[in-house]
């Protein structure tokens, strides 16, 4: 391409592209992925544009956002968004900006308002977006039906929330209907969210979500974890022991004869939801095993129902129990800066001191969490290197990494081959 071209003066990004297409088709399959992945500003800014303002991502949970005005927001690199739900219970996204001069409309992470108002000049809108008051200053002649918030797409199932920047974000009805599925003994409708953190990792998104695809980690790293937690992934983890897989068809069968689904189901790289067994005399991911909630979730008959694990990428990992669930959020911040926002949510009439202690409900992810900090630190503190060069990754150990990576590579040749020359000048 010509470097004078229109579509490389309109693309900052254009010889990035490029670039970027070239090494994922070179690169070397079950191997990490070269450096510029995991640090460079450049391909950062594409990982943004094309994984994160276009799949589909977890953003919260419905039961945040539980009557008519109540909002939260959500920040996806440079796009704020506000979730808010409006008449009759239906779930709305907009971009976070206000039609009038751009300001941020709604500031604090959740809340509840009559009407979305802007806090610079008062323009206010509908809670389903259209604009309702703009001044008198803006003249007789001003059209307010063309001045409605502009949409986001939010999609909603088994209590969680999604949203996608894209104009025509990828299918995701299969996804939905699974949890819908696998949730509805959980009565979803009636969780709330009993506890919840946030801690920036200095490290790329990607390495976080590696991280967690393998516990290869797990037995130097994370003994409070170990405590409640089987080390294999799902039931076709290839390290599984005769021991384990007896267990796990054991469990499978009590499961069954309660009305709990328990199979293992994937959708493509993307998404799995499977429930395994926890150790044998645990039921919970505490420090001691033992329910975190005195009250079950949902109309679930037992607490001894293992841990459903559910992941959606690029952006979520989750871990429901009898008692509670713990639900995860990746968000990117920078090259080398992600936050990872944890939930703990419990059944809504469980009273906080009488059924559940938060402080002991959340020690065991407290002390995961912060052990993977310091992981991905020097992960990627290594990787920063000129020493730095792709490292091969264990099919057994590591195919949920693996999985991850070739997703990644994937989605982002493909998006990379439908993306249009950039009319606007990217951070300019």
């Amino acid at each position: 391409m010509d470097p004078m071209s229109p579509a490389r003066l309109d693309d900052p990004l254009a010889p990035a592209r490029e670039a970027t297409a070239e090494m994922l088709t070179h690169r070397q399959h079950h191997f990490s992925l070269p450096q510029p992945f995991y640090n460079d500003e450049r391909l950062f800014r594409l990982d943004m544009q094309e994984i994160f303002e276009k799949e589909w991502l977890f953003a919260g949970m419905t039961c945040e956002i539980p009557a008519k005005g109540n909002f939260m927001t959500l920040e996806v690199g440079d796009n704020p968004v506000v979730i808010v739900r409006g008449d009759n219970g239906r779930i709305h996204a907009f971009h976070n900006v206000c039609r009038h001069r751009g300001s941020r409309l709604c500031v604090s992470d959740k809340g509840k308002v009559a009407k979305l108002v802007c806090p610079y000049h008062q323009w206010t809108y509908e809670l389903d977006g259209r604009l309702l008051f703009a001044g008198s200053d803006m003249g007789v002649n001003f059209d307010l039906a063309a001045y409605g918030l502009k949409p986001v797409n939010v999609r909603t199932a088994g209590g969680y929330l999604f949203v996608s920047l894209a104009d025509e974000p990828p299918a995701i009805e299969e996804l939905l209907e699974s949890l819908a599925h696998y949730l509805a003994p959980y009565d979803m409708d009636n969780v709330k969210v009993a506890v919840e953190s946030s801690i920036i990792e200095q490290a790329n998104w990607k390495l976080v979500i590696e991280n967690n695809r393998e516990c290869y980690h797990c037995n130097a790293a994370h003994p409070e974890l170990l405590n409640s937690l089987q080390e294999f992934d799902d039931s076709d983890d290839p390290r599984a022991t005769p021991t384990y897989k007896a267990l796990v068809a054991h469990k499978q069968q009590q499961w069954g004869e309660m009305g709990v689904p328990w199979q293992l189901r994937r959708l493509g790289k993307r998404n799995r939801l499977t429930r395994t067994p926890l150790l044998e005399g645990t039921v919970s991911m505490t420090l001691d095993g033992k329910p975190g909630c005195r009250k079950l979730m949902g109309r679930l008959p037992s607490a001894d129902l293992g841990a459903l694990r559910i992941l959606h990428l690029p952006n979520s990992w989750n871990h429901f129990m009898g008692d509670h669930a713990v639900v995860f959020r990746v968000m990117p911040l920078g090259p080398q800066q992600t936050v990872v926002t944890t939930k703990w949510l419990v059944h809504k009439d469980a009273v906080e001191g009488v059924d559940y202690d938060p402080t002991q409900l959340r020690r065991v992810w407290d002390a995961t969490n912060e052990q993977d900090r310091r992981l991905t630190e020097e992960n990627q503190r290594g990787i920063n290197s000129r020493g730095y060069e792709p490292g091969p990754y264990s099919e057994t150990f590591e195919f949920g990494v693996i999985d991850f990576i070739d997703w990644y590579s994937e989605r982002m040749q493909e998006n990379l081959s439908h993306t249009a020359p950039s009319l606007q000048v990217v951070g300019g």
